[in-house]
C-alpha cells in the first residue's frame, strides 16, 4: 500500500493538482498570458488569500492598490524557498519567464468563481511593464545567514 500521494504537472498555465477540504494546491506554469508584455488584467480574490511560493524561473509578484479605476502597482521579485501571501481583496497578478513554475494554495475551488478582473488599458500595461522589468532587472541579492548580502 502507497501512503504517500505525489502530484506534478509540466503543462503550461494553471491546474489545481489537489483539493481537499477547503483549501487547494494547484501549479501554475509559464503561459504567454503571463508574460508581462501580455498581462492585460489584475484580479482579487474576496474569499480567500493566496500563497505563492516560487519552484523554478524568474517571477515577479505584482499588486495593486485601485481607486477609481486608477491601479498602483508594486512588483517583487519572488525569491525561492520564500512563501508569499496575497491577503484576500489585494488586487494582483504574476508575471513570469517562460521557465517558471509557482506553486499556489488558496480556499478550494477559488478558481470556478472567487475572482474578479480588473481589465487594465494601454497606458496602465505600459506603467505596469515598467514596474516588472525594473525589478527583473535589478540584481538579485539576498541576505545569507550571516548578514552578508549575495547574488
Amino acid at each position: 500500500m502507497n501512503l504517500i500521494e505525489k502530484y506534478a504537472n509540466r503543462l503550461p498555465g494553471y491546474h489545481p493538482l489537489l483539493i481537499s477540504e477547503g483549501w487547494q494546491v494547484a501549479q501554475l506554469n509559464y503561459m504567454e498570458e503571463q508574460d508581462i508584455t501580455n498581462i492585460r488584467k489584475i484580479d482579487v480574490h474576496r474569499q480567500t488569500d493566496e500563497v505563492f511560493w516560487l519552484q523554478n524561473g524568474k517571477v515577479a509578484l505584482i499588486t495593486a492598490d485601485l481607486k477609481d479605476d486608477k491601479p498602483t502597482f508594486h512588483a517583487e521579485l519572488m525569491q525561492p524557498g520564500i512563501l508569499y501571501n496575497i491577503p484576500k481583496n489585494v488586487w494582483h497578478n504574476i508575471a513570469m519567464t517562460p521557465d517558471s513554475e509557482v506553486v499556489i494554495v488558496e480556499k478550494s475551488e477559488t478558481h470556478t468563481g472567487d475572482y474578479e478582473f480588473f481589465d487594465l488599458d494601454h497606458r496602465q500595461r505600459q506603467v505596469l511593464q515598467e514596474a516588472v522589468m525594473q525589478v527583473f532587472n535589478k540584481p538579485n541579492l539576498i541576505k545569507s545567514a550571516n548578514g552578508n548580502l549575495e547574488k
